[in-house]
């Protein structure tokens, strides 16, 4: 049977299906599963509150237990090399603070020597890790986390501000701040002794430890930084210590003016974690209605696996339902279908109305933007704006609602571009460099909010199909050459909201290729001589999470539904016809949609590098069914053209009069 007919009766089962996991409320509700991290930090945070929440504590003990290697290790993606340290800390801390598994357990031993084995808890790189350990005094505050909190009182005009930072940085990074100036530590009668991981257990010596480490990551160019800091800070006018109780106060006021309707912050569970630390630092009684309304909008987030509880980091409501919609109506379902009319109706109601952070760095800033979670009403970004307008377009052109709904959208797009000719995920001009030489590990990435080949990529592909622009508009052409600038000497683009070469390969060849950029050039020519070349004996794709922290091109040595489907996309994006490769891997990605082991379950989204990645479980539906799509709308009359000719010869003469 041809290929071409095989994928056309996938599309009609996957399409049959989505339709029937549709809920009323015309979104469609995947997992946003992201390992252990948010469920060990909601065990430690509810017994630090003391919450008699014994049944959800056990549920996520068991989870977590459940991830455990035979080596006593936890990863934070299948085939890390031996275990990560970070996450069998936080693992190891939560199931003793939990009181479901004891220091005598075989489980645990096996944890502790490990992380003895991998230098102790003084060898702890993540920040996270850092401001638990320290909030529940199990280790010192770090010198690098005490920035002196005046920093918020700094304008934006200054050399150096806290509005520098992005976004995510800056919701996780204050509570920190607070909790590190006030020197919190807080026990109770429940929490663990882990003095036993430190291979030096004086306290003094662990402190050294610590200092003699951040030195070892200073540099002149940091140096220049922390006195650029401190000049600035001279700038203000006041006593030292009533200074320094203003820049507490402004962020103690900074998270709470963040706080979304569910009572998370910036409708993240991982700094809203901390947010209630820090709460607690700043004297809030555990009953207090911030802190309650929190727990509750954490609860919401919690999903069920297989009998195990997980906390979502962040619910992905809007951009599973944006990208289903679109998937949808790609596959041939009328915008007029009930099940996209209510999905369409679903996301008019979830576009933001209100100013966020992103508005202080843009003149005349207008709201219209979508963000990634339903709770989520100040915090847009570029690519759930660009997939929502994806599936309003239909409405838009007939529909006055969703015409200006779109209008309000493509403008919001638009004024995010960087001067770069790039996009940013959340901010537009969050670009200053010096700050991703702070002494944390993972400020390079999570620092600043810089153009990324996925976001350009993605909004050049998006303005090209869907809003029918190309490079004769100036910002297009710009985007197009920061594109063609930023590609990998080896063809490849890097993506850094995905697993990764693959991610940003495929969205900068389907972004040029929507605006104009011909088959021939020779940008495209090696980023599909790139792709061909890392294509598995099986036709599939699939590349490791280890190229996220290494930054280059790390193979998986199997093959992913969601990194071939975008491998596949990308060819096709840039293929005439379908080469024996596309097909070779159409075939292998049909495979793909009906297995259920390791593969299907690989984590293909990044949060932060080293640390956070994410098991989007829509993503083996959409970016499969948007290729198949793809596949079918652009080659299935020439393949079966083809056919005819071969079987008919008399067909060709009778079509070619």
């Amino acid at each position: 049977m041809p290929v071409w007919r095989d994928v056309a009766a996938e599309i009609h089962r996957m399409t049959g299906m989505l339709e029937r996991v549709q809920k009323e409320d015309g979104s469609w509700r995947f997992c946003f599963e992201n390992g252990i991290l948010t469920d060990a930090y909601l065990i430690i945070v509810l017994k630090t509150l003391e919450q008699p929440q014994e049944t959800l504590i056990r549920q996520l003990h068991d989870r977590i237990l459940s991830k455990q290697e035979t080596n006593g290790a936890w990863k934070v993606y299948q085939d890390e090399e031996d275990g990560n340290l970070d996450a069998t800390v936080d693992a190891y801390y939560a199931l003793l603070y939990s009181g479901y598994s004891q220091k005598t357990d075989e489980s645990m031993l096996k944890a502790a020597k490990f992380i003895l084995s991998k230098g102790g808890l003084q060898q702890v790189k993540t920040v996270l890790t850092h401001a638990f350990l320290a909030a529940t005094g199990q280790s010192p505050w770090p010198t690098s986390l005490k920035i002196p909190p005046e920093f918020l009182l700094l304008p934006p005009s200054s050399p150096i501000s806290f509005f520098d930072f992005s976004g995510y940085a800056r919701v996780h990074f204050t509570p920190i701040l607070i909790m590190a100036n006030l020197g919190f530590s807080k026990r109770n009668a429940a929490t663990p002794d882990l003095s036993d991981l430190y291979t030096r257990n004086d306290w003094t010596s662990v402190e050294r430890h610590n200092s003699e480490r951040e030195d070892l990551t200073s540099t002149r160019t940091l140096k220049e930084l922390l006195s650029t800091i401190q000049s600035a800070l001279k700038e203000l006018s006041g006593l030292p210590w009533l200074l320094r109780d203003r820049g507490i106060h402004s962020a103690e006021q900074y998270m709470l003016k963040r706080i979304e309707a569910d009572g998370t912050l910036y409708s993240y569970s991982s700094c809203t974690l901390l947010m209630i630390m820090a709460l607690l630092a700043l004297g809030y009684d555990k009953q207090h209605p911030v802190i309650t309304n929190a727990l509750s909008g954490l609860t919401a987030m919690l999903w069920n696996l297989n009998g195990h509880v997980h906390l979502q980091n962040s619910p992905s409501t809007v951009w599973d339902t944006a990208l289903l919609s679109y998937a949808l109506q790609q596959a041939g379902t009328s915008p007029d279908h009930p099940s996209i009319r209510k999905s369409m109706d679903y996301l008019l109601r979830v576009q933001q109305t209100l100013l966020g952070d992103w508005s202080l760095h843009v003149s005349h800033p207008l709201p219209g933007g979508w963000g990634f979670s339903e709770s989520n009403a100040i915090n847009p970004d570029v690519d759930d704006t660009t997939a929502a307008l994806r599936a309003i377009r239909g409405l838009s052109l007939v529909d006055p609602e969703y015409r200006d709904a779109w209008n309000r959208g493509l403008n919001w797009v638009l004024s995010m571009q960087n001067k770069d000719g790039g996009w940013p995920a959340f901010e537009k001009g969050v670009t200053n460099k010096l700050l991703t030489l702070f002494p944390i590990d993972g400020a390079a990435d999570a620092a600043i909010d810089p153009s990324t080949a996925d976001l350009t990529g993605r909004t050049l592909e998006f303005l090209g199909t869907t809003a029918g622009l190309d490079r004769k508009h100036a910002f297009i052409g710009r985007g197009a050459d920061w594109l063609l600038s930023n590609q990998e000497a080896n063809g490849s683009w890097y993506g850094r909201w995905g697993i990764c070469y693959i991610y940003g390969t495929w969205s900068a060849l389907t972004g040029l290729a929507a605006v104009g950029i011909e088959a021939d050039h020779p940008a495209v020519r090696n980023a599909v001589q790139w792709l061909l070349s890392i294509q598995n004996a099986d036709g599939g794709w699939g590349e490791s999470c280890t190229s996220d922290r290494s930054k280059r091109y790390v193979p998986l040595g199997a093959s992913t539904p969601s990194q071939t489907a975008w491998a596949l996309d990308a060819l096709i994006a840039v293929s005439p016809e379908p080469s024996p490769e596309i097909d070779k891997g159409i075939e292998r990605l049909l495979s793909l949609l009906h297995l259920e082991d390791w593969t299907t379950r690989y984590p293909t989204g990044s949060g932060l590098p080293g640390c956070l990645y994410t098991d989007y479980h829509s993503y083996r539906y959409i970016w499969p069914l948007l290729t198949l799509n793809m596949y079918q709308n652009k080659y299935a009359k020439e393949t079966s053209r083809k056919l005819l000719r071969t079987q008919y010869p008399l067909f060709e003469q009778k079509h070619s009069l």
